[in-house]
Parts: structure tokens; sequence; C-alpha cells
């Protein structure tokens, strides 16, 4: 077992948190590059010399003897400056690799750290256009890593809280109805009844999104008379509208063919963004839904004038676990409708109204 030195075996109090320990025994103590090209340099002058000396010998032997005096006066000459040219090179090529090779170093020591975990690293983009280009890479991969592990963390925590909420009630209750506290009427199973439909819900959410995520999701789709469909889906929502004075409207554009489309996931996509709306739009305000022809595609579009998205969340908001500060749940229901628009092989897209709220487009292909 090789001998460790005892201020190398524990970490003083006084060493900083940031830094390992212990600590590193020089600067290429993991890179061995510049010692195997010192090697190399070392045999290449070595190989040279062989074959001046040899070139020497050869022309000693063609011109027969000559006067070494002489002779010595043009090949020292010769021999020191080969030598200096050779320590020039060979100084340059130093420079140029050091170049090349710092900003490898550091690219190697910021991806130890995120093998350990350290999610936060990130390296200087610095050296030559391939390298910049590498550094430039690295940091993104490191950032969406430090990014997913973040929002991990949030998953963890936000489904935590969503699962426990209804849970405790459900516990609640029934141990109040087994101490005789509450009774066992109609009313408080019913209460019972809605609070498993959202444990429902939120594990169908989190299975839906793991299957459109996998691939594995499979579509039932039929031809689809858009006009009655989309009336269906929007009457679900008119009586909440009414309470909350938002007038909600559909429109269809004429001769529109059957689409053809899964109904009952495409009623999530529609039902989500309509359920968002309507959170959102004031009273008095208009929430509509329209549908055309564009292209090859067909136009679903669903608008609000409520205050709209914050420009630094608009360009998240199809990201799973992704919140603003203001919303609830735990961040899946526009990653689901991405998910399964895309299943359909269409697009969505969520862009500021002019003036005041949010547009939501979704093109579906009129061919499957």
């Amino acid at each position: 077992m090789p001998y460790t030195p005892r201020y190398r075996m524990h970490r003083p109090p006084w060493w900083p948190e940031n830094q390992p320990w212990p600590p590193s025994r020089g600067r290429f103590r993991h890179n061995p590059f510049f010692r195997r090209f010192g090697c190399f340099f070392g045999l290449l002058n070595l190989i040279g010399l062989a074959f001046f000396i040899l070139l020497v010998a050869l022309i000693l032997r063609t011109f027969g003897p000559v006067d070494l005096t002489a002779l010595l006066k043009w090949v020292i000459p010769i021999g020191l400056g080969a030598l200096v040219l050779i320590a020039v090179i060979a100084a340059l090529s130093v420079r140029s690799l050091r170049r090349f090779s710092a900003p490898l170093d550091a690219l190697h020591e910021a991806a130890e750290r995120v093998a350990r975990g350290d999610y936060s690293a990130q390296v200087e983009e610095k050296g030559l256009p391939e390298v910049r280009s590498l550094a430039r890479a690295f940091n993104d991969m490191a950032a969406r890593l430090h990014q997913a592990d973040e929002q991990r963390r949030n998953l963890l925590a936000d489904t935590t809280h969503e699962l426990l909420t209804p849970l405790t009630v459900i516990q609640g209750n029934l141990e109040g109805m087994l101490d005789g506290v509450y009774p066992a009427d109609e009313a408080n199973l019913r209460g019972l009844m809605d609070e498993t439909n959202v444990l429902s819900r939120l594990l169908e959410d989190l299975r839906t999104l793991a299957l459109a995520e996998s691939g594995a999701l499979q579509l039932r789709k039929e031809p689809v008379d858009l006009l009655p469909y989309l009336n269906e889906v929007t009457g679900v929502f008119q009586s909440q509208a009414a309470a909350a004075g938002v007038s909600l409207t559909v429109n269809v554009a004429e001769h529109l063919p059957p689409l053809e489309i899964d109904p009952s996931r495409m009623r999530q996509v529609l039902s989500n963004l309509l359920a968002n709306d309507l959170r959102y739009s004031p009273a008095g305000g208009k929430i509509s839904l329209t549908c055309a022809i564009e292209g090859n595609h067909v136009l679903i579009a669903v608008q609000d004038d409520g205050p709209g998205i914050p420009d630094a969340d608009l360009e998240h908001v199809f990201e799973r676990f992704y919140k603003s500060a203001d919303s609830g749940g735990m961040g899946l229901g526009l990653a689901i409708a991405k998910q399964l628009v895309e299943a359909h092989g269409g697009s969505i897209t969520a862009e500021n109204a002019p003036g005041r709220g949010t547009i939501f487009r979704i093109l579906l292909p009129m061919t499957s």
C-alpha cells in the first residue's frame, strides 16, 4: 500500500470548501501530454543527430580524406543553426499546442465536475475555433443538465405537494368518519370522490406525458367534423365562462373537410388551453376559438384578451414542469398538449397578441 502523508489524509478546517482535497500535485498531473511530447521531441532530435552524423560520414567517404579544419568551419555553423532552428520550431509548437490543450484541460476538469454531479460547471470559450465551438457545446449541455436537475428537484417537491394535498383530505375525512366525527353520508362521500378524481387526473397526466415522450402513445384516429366537435368541446366550459363574465365563441370556416384526429386526445389539448384562458381572462373578456385551412393544414387558434404571457416565460411554456410564478399545478398541461399535437404530426405555438392577450396556434395535417 503506497504511503500517504498525514497532512493529505484529512481535509484541514481552513481549506476552502469549493476546492478539492487533496490538492493536485502539479499543473500537468492528470495530463501527460507535454511529457510525451518532450519524449517525442528528444527522440526526434536523436534521430536527426544520427542522420546528420551519417550524412557527414557519407560525405567523408565519398570525397575521401578532407581537411577536418575546413570541414568543421561549415559543419559546426550548420549544426548549430539546425539546432537553433529546431529549438525555435519546438518552442512555437509547444506554444501552439499549449494554446490548443489549455482549453481542453479546462474542459476535461469541467467534465469531471459534471460527472460528479456538479452541473454548474462552465468553461471559458477560448482557443481555436473548433475548441471554442466544443466549449460552447459543453456549456450548453451543462446548462441543460443543470436546468433538468432543478426541474427534477422541483418535480419531486411539486408532485409530493400535489399528491399529499388530496391524500391528506381523504385520510382526514375517513378518520373522522371512523371516529364518528363526520357522518358517512352522500355529501362527505362525494367530497372524497372529488379528491380521488384529483389524484387520478394527476397520475393520468404523468402517465400520458411518459407515454408521449417515449413514443409509446397510441392514437385512435377517426374522421371528425370540426364544427360540432369544437362546439361540444367548448360547451363544457360555457357555464364556467358565463359565471366568470367571459364570452366563449367558436368560428369555423365553411367547407372544412373532416379531420383525422384522436378526438379524446385533441379534446384534452383544447380543454387545457380553454381552462388556462378562463383562469386568466378578466370579467367582460372574450375567448375565441377559430378554425380555418392554411395550406395543407388545418389551423385551430385559441385566443383570449387577458394579460398575456410574460416574455421571460413565453419561450418555456411548453417545457415540462415549467411554471410561471402565479401558476398552479405541476406545469404539465402545456407540455402534454405539445406532445399530443406532435403525435398527430402537427405543431403548436404560443405568442402574445398585439395589444393584449395570448394566441395558441395548432396546425394539424389534413391527411394522416
